[in-house]
């Protein structure tokens, strides 16, 4: 029992290690969306459900020696760096197929290993073996929490690599002595009707599966709308879908079906308030803690549910393999599906509305009136949600577009005159706007106003033409800095974003400087980039308020110094509610032999201008000492402790900025 409980902890712990960690690895490669992660956990879902299946048919333990010889040869572990310069229109695909050949069998043979375990399991030790799923989901949690509390901080990208490939060493020598010591089944398990209404059981954790893995990915995008897509905000909300697990399976049950239940409804209404208004976003120190716990009532609502059917321990794979199709089927639907079939984000209220119908369908039962009518109101409640967010979506909006790097929306302000704004959204996130007046089309708003870093480096430090590379189009707002003679190229990595900002917004059309724009992750293109040098290179690729961290690298900038003039300037745009990322740019500069100062410019509502961080770096005095740069320049504190970061190495818990709840 000793040796199967070690092997099973040390499967999951590698499991849920290896998938922080390929996301991490790959992120840059494919524009630091958050639909990598997504993609990601689609992935693992699907790889999980062939685990799964192989440990429901296998029956000669030979078999399994053989196969798990075979994994080896997957070792080191992870996709090698041809797939890094792969492009694709729509990247989900190539995704899947990197990690189906990349990682796909270790996974797959670690997904195994618990539920094989178990049903080789002595009989004497097999009155529930259970408790041996909540070990799997206690370890896979612990490697979760590990990951950016410990082993990203201390080691670098290759070297979690190298580690991980060795542990998987160890852990294929503990299960060939598991399986050795195991006893064969003489063939595979069948579903067995022991239970009153056991023919409708496959059917209820087969749903219950999918809703859980369904609010695991819909309530992640959610989040990834407004922060970084970063391992650390990730692993947050997978870890509690399996602390759910660890808590409903484990020897201490805390699943109390009345209770929950009733807990759950207030749940319900709480997140279908939060998502009723699209336009509204609170603090993300409020709204962080309600998802996350939004996400563990509701977990734990699934997963209590699918410990109370539970069957009988003979029928232990074939109930594994139902849920493990259960949390593909949810996982393929929100994170493939929903982007092509639906134009907003609507996944969210729809999965609180199948939650809700999962509730009443199992309380029917129960022939309690009162809770019938509960449930019933609760559902009628989120198809309200459902129906506003779909309106919300549309409500004064000239183009909706949505594919593998977000949701796209166009909004149209409804007064006409002067002040009439058409603005670009991404999720919740405003990425450009543009006065309709013709007197004021050309005017710059939002983070580009005329006394923001960018603004000024753009409009004061140059004698004569220039030339400008920029990572991020936006609404094309840096245009409207163009002169005649000027050179601007735009670097954009989703298509959807350029056919908005030339057909629906007026920077790119009446701009009198040339302008060409590149398709594609701006690091990438930059590489294969032939052209002249330029006089400056604006970093403003952000998703969600977040620069991707591979642009915020040692290697990345020694990129941007080969195509800058010797006198040229780097200016990034680093405003963010959660992350300082003024000093990661102050110690890269100085790494470069670059000195960089730090503009911030205030609101102007009338001129449509937020407020904005942008940090110059630059050797050139005309910017160092030009009078509003100095006027507008505030100070960058480098912590003692902070490291500075490179393709292999970064610490998102340094810069983190401390909280702070706005009215």
């Amino acid at each position: 029992m000793l040796l199967y409980a070690a092997t099973i902890f040390l499967s999951a712990f590698l499991l849920f290690s290896l998938e922080p960690l390929i996301a991490r690895r790959i992120l840059p490669w494919f524009g630091g969306s958050a639909a990598v992660w997504s993609t990601c956990l689609v992935f693992y879902q699907t790889a999980l459900l062939a685990g799964y299946f192989y440990a429901r048919l296998l029956t000669r333990r030979t078999v399994h020696l053989v196969v798990l010889g075979v994994s080896l040869l997957f070792l080191p572990i992870g996709p090698g760096e041809r797939w890094r310069t792969a492009s694709a229109a729509y990247p989900s695909w190539l995704i899947f197929g990197m990690l189906t050949v990349s990682v796909a069998v270790p996974f797959a043979i670690l997904s195994a290993t618990s539920p094989l375990l178990q049903s080789w399991l002595p009989e004497k030790e097999r009155r529930n073996p259970y408790r041996l799923f909540a070990l799997s989901n206690f370890a896979s949690l612990a490697a979760l929490l590990a990951y950016p509390l410990v082993i990203e901080p201390i080691l670098g990208t290759r070297a979690q690599l190298i580690s991980w490939s060795l542990l998987y060493a160890v852990f294929a020598i503990l299960c060939a002595a598991a399986t050795m010591q195991s006893h064969e089944r003489a063939g595979a398990l069948q579903l067995s009707r022991n239970r009153e209404g056991a023919v409708f059981q496959p059917l209820q954790w087969f749903l219950l599966a999918a809703c859980g893995s369904m609010l695991l990915l819909s309530i992640t995008n959610h989040i990834d709308e407004n922060v970084a897509a970063v391992p650390l905000l990730w692993v947050v909300p997978l870890a509690i879908y399996l602390l759910s697990f660890v808590l409903t399976f484990g020897a201490w049950n805390i699943y109390r079906r009345a209770l929950w239940m009733r807990l759950l409804a207030f749940v319900l209404g709480i997140l279908g308030y939060a998502i009723y208004n699209i336009s509204a976003v609170e603090a993300i120190q409020v709204s962080l803690p309600i998802f996350l716990a939004g996400l563990l009532v509701c977990c734990l609502f699934c997963h209590g549910e699918l410990n109370r059917l539970r069957p009988a321990t003979t029928q232990l794979t074939g109930f594994y393999l139902t849920i493990a199709a259960g949390g593909a089927a949810g996982a393929i639907f929100v994170g493939l599906l929903a982007p092509v079939l639906f134009e907003g984000i609507y996944e969210l209220p729809l999965t609180l509305m199948l939650t809700a119908l999962l509730a009443l369908a199992l309380t029917w039962a129960d022939k309690v009136w009162a809770l019938r009518l509960l449930w019933c109101g609760v559902t009628a409640c989120m198809l309200a949600v459902t129906v506003a967010d779909v309106k919300g979506y549309h409500e004064n909006t000239l183009s909706l577009r949505r594919s593998f790097y977000g949701s796209l929306r166009v909004v149209q302000t409804p007064h006409i005159g002067v002040d009439q704004q058409r603005q670009l959204f991404h999720g919740t996130i405003e990425h450009g706007s543009e006065f309709l007046f013709p007197a004021r089309q050309r005017r710059p708003t939002t983070y580009y106003g005329p006394e923001s870093g960018i603004g000024i480096l753009l409009r004061e430090c140059f004698t004569g033409p220039k030339r400008v590379g920029i990572i991020g189009l936006g609404a094309g707002t840096l245009a409207a800095y163009g002169q005649p003679g000027d050179d601007f190229h735009f670097f954009e990595i989703n298509p959807q974003i350029v056919d908005m900002a030339q057909a629906l917004f007026f920077y790119l059309q009446q701009t009198p400087a040339r302008h060409e724009i590149t398709i594609g992750d701006g690091r990438l293109s930059l590489e294969r980039d032939q052209s002249p040098p330029y006089d400056a290179l604006v970093l403003d690729a952000f998703s969600g308020d977040a620069i991707p961290v591979h642009l915020l690298t040692k290697e990345a900038v020694a990129l941007y110094r080969r195509h800058l003039k010797s006198a040229g300037t780097i200016a990034f745009h680093v405003s963010n509610d959660f992350l300082d990322l003024a000093p990661v740019v102050k110690q890269l500069a100085a790494e470069a032999g670059f000195q960089a100062v730090l503009v911030h410019n205030h609101r102007d509502d009338e001129e449509a201008v937020l407020p904005s961080d942008w940090v110059l770096v630059t050797n050139n005095p005309r910017v160092l000492h030009n009078p509003a740069v100095l006027l507008h320049e505030q100070r960058i504190a480098i912590a003692k402790r902070l490291r500075l970061w490179t393709d292999d190495y970064n610490n998102l818990f340094q810069v983190i900025k401390t909280a702070q709840i706005h009215p």
